[in-house]
C-alpha cells in the first residue's frame, strides 16, 4: 500500500506527499489578508499580502516584494482581492483598509475600499480610487457572475451601529459592479448595491459559480451575487436545521459534497456540514475542537485523491501551547473517517491561508501569513519517497 507523508507522519493514500516550508518574508507586521494571482503577466501566480501599512505583491519565483500601495488610511490594512477581470492574463486588484472593528457607525473612521489602477510598470505604486464602503470592512472577493461579468463583493464585520455583534441592523453585504476598464479610475462610474443584510455579525465568505457563502452569527447564508432581493430567505444553515446545531460561523468554504467551517467566530472547532437532500437537516461533524482563534480555512484536493480535503490554521497558542496549520482528510480505507496531520507545527500563527499551484506541477501548495509570528510562508506540496506497507 502506498502512503502519504506529512510533517507529522504517514497516512494511507494514492501516493506519498510531503510539505516543504519556504520563508517568503520573515518581517511581516500583520499579514491579515492574502490573495493569489498573476500580477506581472508572466504566466505564474504571485502572492499578494495586506500588511499593516502596505499592500505588497511577491513575484514568483524569486519572491521579490513590490509595494502596491501604502498608508491609504490612518489605520491598518485588512484585506484585498485579485482576479483577472479582462482575460488579459493580469489581475485587477481592490483593497480594504481602515481596520477599526469597534467603530460601527462612522465610515470616515472605520473601513475603506479602494480599487487600484495599474501603472505601466506593475512594480511601481498603483493609483488608489476610493469606493463606497460601510464601517468595519473585513473581507472582499472578485466574484464572477453566471453571465460572465464580475462583482467586487465586500463584507463588513458588523451591522451599522451594532455593538459586539448585537443591534438592530444586519451586516450589509455589498457588491460593486466595475465599469469598463478605461473608466475604473472614476469613482462615480462604479455601481454599488446591497446583496443582503440578514446577518448581524459576519467574518468571512466564499464564492462558487456566481454564488456567495457567508459565515455569520446566525449561521451560513447562500445567495447569488445577482440577487439583491431583500425579502429572500437566504439562510442555508441555522441552529434549527443542523444537528448538532451550528454555533455560528467564522470561516466557511464550499467543497465537493460538503461545506467546511470554523466555529464560532475566531473559534476552536473545524466542522463540516453534509446532507443527502434539501429536505434533511444538515449533519454537522466536528473534525477538531482544539484550535485557538481559528482564523484561516481552505478546501481542495491537495493529496490527489479525487475529493476535497480541509486545511485550517489558528493564530493563538492552543491547549498545548502551539500554533499551526493542519490538514483534514477522509480515510476511505477506514470507512471515510476523517483524520488529520500537521502541515505547520508552531511556526505559523495563521491569520490567512490560500491554496494554489505556484510552480505548475499540478499540486496545490499552501500559502499562509502569520501575525504573531510575523511571517509569510509557502508550504510546497512535494512527492515523497513511496512508502510500502
Amino acid at each position: 500500500m502506498v502512503g502519504l507523508v506529512f510533517a507529522g507522519g504517514i497516512v494511507c493514500g494514492e501516493e506519498a506527499v510531503r510539505f516543504e516550508a519556504e520563508v517568503v518574508d520573515d518581517a511581516v507586521e500583520i499579514g491579515y489578508g492574502l490573495a493569489i494571482g498573476d500580477v506581472d503577466g508572466d504566466g505564474r501566480p504571485d502572492i499578494l499580502l495586506a500588511d499593516k501599512r502596505e499592500f505588497r505583491w511577491y513575484r514568483n519565483p524569486d519572491w521579490e516584494p513590490h509595494v502596491l500601495a501604502r498608508n491609504l488610511t490612518l489605520r491598518d490594512n485588512v484585506c484585498l482581492a485579485a482576479d483577472d477581470l479582462d482575460g488579459d492574463g493580469m489581475v485587477e486588484i481592490a483593497v480594504g483598509a481602515g481596520w477599526n472593528p469597534g467603530e460601527t457607525r462612522d465610515p470616515a473612521l472605520s473601513g475603506s475600499v479602494h480599487y487600484l489602477v495599474r501603472p505601466e510598470d506593475p512594480t511601481r505604486l498603483w493609483t488608489p480610487v476610493p469606493l463606497f464602503h460601510d464601517p468595519t470592512v473585513h473581507r472582499m472577493r472578485w466574484v464572477k457572475t453566471e453571465t460572465g461579468d464580475w462583482r467586487l463583493v465586500v463584507l463588513p464585520l458588523h451591522g451599522i451601529g451594532n455593538v459586539k455583534g448585537e443591534g438592530p441592523n444586519g451586516v450589509r453585504v455589498r457588491a460593486d459592479l466595475p465599469p469598463a476598464p478605461e473608466r475604473r479610475g472614476d469613482r462615480e462610474a462604479w455601481i454599488d448595491m446591497v446583496l443582503d443584510d440578514s446577518l448581524h455579525a459576519t467574518h468571512n465568505f466564499d464564492d462558487r459559480d456566481g454564488e456567495i457563502l457567508v459565515g455569520g452569527a446566525e449561521g451560513v447564508l447562500r445567495k447569488s451575487v445577482m440577487n439583491t432581493d431583500p425579502d429572500e430567505d437566504a439562510l442555508l444553515i441555522t441552529p434549527g436545521n443542523s444537528v448538532p446545531p451550528t454555533r455560528g460561523v467564522g470561516e466557511v468554504r464550499f467543497a465537493r459534497g460538503f461545506l467546511a467551517a470554523i466555529e464560532p467566530m475566531h473559534g476552536n472547532e473545524v466542522v463540516i456540514y453534509e446532507r443527502a437532500d434539501e429536505d434533511e437537516a444538515w449533519r454537522r461533524t466536528t473534525l477538531a475542537d482544539d484550535l485557538a482563534q481559528g482564523h484561516a480555512l481552505a478546501v481542495g484536493d491537495l493529496l490527489g485523491l479525487g475529493h476535497d480535503q480541509v486545511v485550517a490554521g489558528w493564530r493563538q497558542p492552543n491547549g498545548e501551547g502551539r500554533v499551526g496549520i493542519r490538514l483534514f482528510f477522509r480515510d476511505v480505507e477506514a470507512g471515510g473517517k476523517w483524520r488529520s496531520r500537521i502541515i505547520d507545527d508552531n511556526t505559523m500563527a495563521c491569520e490567512d491561508l490560500k491554496l494554489a499551484d505556484l510552480d505548475g506541477d499540478g499540486r496545490l501548495d499552501v500559502i499562509a501569513s502569520g501575525r504573531a509570528t510575523g511571517n509569510l510562508l509557502v508550504y510546497w506540496n512535494r512527492p515523497a519517497e513511496r512508502v510500502a506497507d
